[in-house]
């Protein structure tokens, strides 16, 4: 064999890639997810059925706090508190040093993340037919940032950096819009003592910030008192997780970045913890007495419409539109047909959109169930959609490189 001859990847090495890309990089967090939804599924369809449906909602005998009074709501409003504190961490580091720090770089993905949300939420007006499906708009506007990552970890090198770097902030944007949305649009009353209170905690932490303390444990003490604040306040307490998050230093006297430490000691949790736990105790659903025509109900059929037909319109044509007019360029190095699979990734809303979805019927357990159906289909095309058509057009080098064992820079070499 001469020694130009391209070296062959090893039979074993080839077929086995795709298994340790499960385990790996960015797939490891997602995959996690679909092993947990699938088995939240199985629980509620099982003859364990039962026992799931008491773990999380049956009354708990005792609990500190009265409004918590079963588990569900301890995961929903306690254990996320944690998932948006690292959100929050992420968002304000994006802001300030990272790719959402330069007005250029962020022009593009800000605008296609807004697309990615009005457009599904019309999508979902438009086929649900509104009525007493109207609460239910912003379901399908969230993107997943663990799964859509996660399924494209699954693909390697063969995905741009720059497309890569695109969909991690879309999804970022698409959580600050979440965040606002539960806001402003899920909050049925303000107690207003407990608003104030808030207020005044919320400046105790900014405070520390302006003083530059650089201890952990006050800002930590604050937040949880802030969190019991806001949830009194009839404002959904995981807002506490994103304001308590923004007040964190990102460098602190001795130049070290409080924030970077905080948000790599907590992403793992968060990743392998809180999520698998919010989806193990929001995906089960009880599929007793239901057909395939249920997938066709309004409210599943609109929502898996906004995830899968609403978010690739919506991004897809906003940067096509956004490129060819100057005023934003495509990410560097992408082919329009791989945009198109980014786009449809960003269709994966199953974190958010269960959260979403849980607060837009709070009273009524049936339609909470239909777009539990909604989210997890409509997720799952998503992801399998995404992914194939990712998968039959990349043709970036980088991957025979990986493959044969040889860098990307030195490829040429």
């Amino acid at each position: 064999m001469s020694q130009d001859s391209p070296i062959p990847a090893p039979p074993l090495r080839r077929l086995f890639a795709p298994v340790r890309a499960l385990f790996v990089g960015d797939a490891s967090a997602g995959v996690l997810l679909i092993i947990v939804a699938a088995a939240a599924m199985l629980a509620a369809n099982s003859p364990l059925a039962g026992e799931y449906r008491e773990l999380f909602y049956g009354e708990l005998s005792w609990t500190p706090i009265a409004k918590l009074d079963d588990l569900h709501l301890w995961i929903n409003d306690g254990l996320m508190a944690l998932f948006f504190f690292v959100v929050g961490l992420e968002v304000k580091r994006e802001i300030v040093s990272g790719q959402l720090s330069d007005p250029a770089a962020r022009r593009l993905p800000m605008v296609a993340a807004a697309a990615g949300m009005l457009v599904p939420a019309g999508v979902f007006m438009l086929v649900s037919g509104g009525g007493e499906y109207t609460r239910g708009w912003a379901i399908p506007a969230a993107t997943d940032i663990a799964f859509a990552m996660g399924v494209l970890g699954l693909l390697g090198s063969r995905v741009p950096a720059s497309l890569r770097l695109f969909l991690l902030t879309v999804a970022i944007v698409d959580d600050i819009g979440a965040v606002l949305v539960i806001a402003v649009f899920y909050t049925p009353s303000i107690a207003m003592i407990w608003l104030v209170a808030s207020i005044v905690v919320l400046a105790a932490m900014v405070g520390l910030n302006r003083l530059r303390v650089g201890a952990f444990w006050p800002y930590l003490l604050l937040a949880a008192v802030l969190w019991y604040c806001v949830l009194n306040t009839g404002v959904h307490a995981t807002i506490a997780g994103v304001l308590a998050a923004l007040t964190i230093p990102l460098r602190r006297a001795d130049g070290n970045s409080m924030l970077e430490r905080l948000e790599h000691g907590l992403a793992p949790w968060s990743a392998y913890l809180v999520v698998p736990v919010f989806g193990f105790a929001n995906a089960g659903v009880s599929l007793s007495g239901m057909g395939p025509g249920a997938l066709l109900d309004p409210l599943p059929y609109a929502i898996a419409a906004g995830l899968v037909v609403g978010k690739q319109i919506g991004i897809f044509s906003t940067v096509f539109i956004l490129d060819k007019t100057g005023f934003a360029p495509r990410p560097a190095g992408a082919s329009w047909t791989e945009i198109w699979g980014i786009s449809i990734l960003c269709g994966i809303g199953f974190t958010m959109s269960l959260f979403i979805g849980s607060l837009a019927f709070p009273t009524q357990p049936l339609l909470i169930e239909e777009a539990k159906i909604g989210i997890l289909t409509g997720s799952a095309i998503s992801a399998v959609l995404g992914f194939i058509v990712l998968r039959m057009t990349t043709t970036h080098p980088d991957e025979d490189c990986n493959d044969r064992g040889i860098q990307p820079e030195k490829a040429e070499a």
